[in-house]
């Protein structure tokens, strides 16, 4: 393990086929360095699908960050103005959850601690996972892409042929889009042609 890095809230979203991508993520960021404070949103932290439970999700993430799950309201308020975390990363970030953002609603653990981290000027950086991305969430995507502190981790068409609206994050460039919105930076280029499953 690396020199402690600091502090990040770490979001996951029901985009359920995309969780082991997303907490492999978690888990790279852990071995870099980075302390994770898991964030589950209602959807996440409540469904069970046929990618897993919600238990076996909480309790994996859990493992992997030493921290226990962030899956209330009250939980995640705190967490910019007690200066709590330096960015969150939500990964993956589905298209209710976009929309959720771009409106300005905080009613869920997520989207709270995006308005808790935005509140005091810290980045939040999407991995997208969505089916709509170039449907009705391309209009969210747009609108989070022209507010301050909102970056992407780069994102492509996973599967065009049979999914041709569906847009999802390189997750492999999660680590790196995150040292970039740390620094304020838009890591480029942005979309790429295409996203392996």
């Amino acid at each position: 393990m690396n020199t402690p890095r600091g502090r990040i809230a770490f979001a996951v979203c029901g985009s359920f086929c995309t969780l082991a991508t997303a907490t492999a993520q978690a888990g790279r960021l852990v071995r870099q360095g980075w302390e994770l404070l898991p964030v589950m949103s209602f959807a996440a932290s409540r469904l069970d699908t046929r990618f897993g439970t919600a238990a076996e999700w909480k309790a994996r993430l859990e493992e992997l960050t030493g921290n226990p799950v962030l899956d209330t309201l009250q939980a995640v308020e705190p967490l910019g103005p007690k200066g709590l975390a330096e960015a969150l990363v939500i990964a993956p970030c589905t298209g209710t959850t976009l929309a959720r953002l771009a409106v300005g609603l905080s009613d869920t653990p997520v989207t709270l601690a995006a308005k808790s981290l935005l509140r005091v000027g810290c980045p939040v950086l999407i991995a997208v996972s969505t089916n709509d991305g170039l449907g009705a969430s391309g209009e969210n995507i747009a609108r989070l892409r022209q507010r301050k502190h909102y970056y992407f981790v780069p994102y492509g068409q996973d599967d065009p042929a049979a999914k041709p609206q569906s847009l999802k994050a390189d997750f492999a460039l999660l680590p790196a889009a995150l040292e970039a919105a740390l620094a304020g930076r838009q890591i480029q280029p942005l979309l790429r042609e295409r996203i392996g499953a």
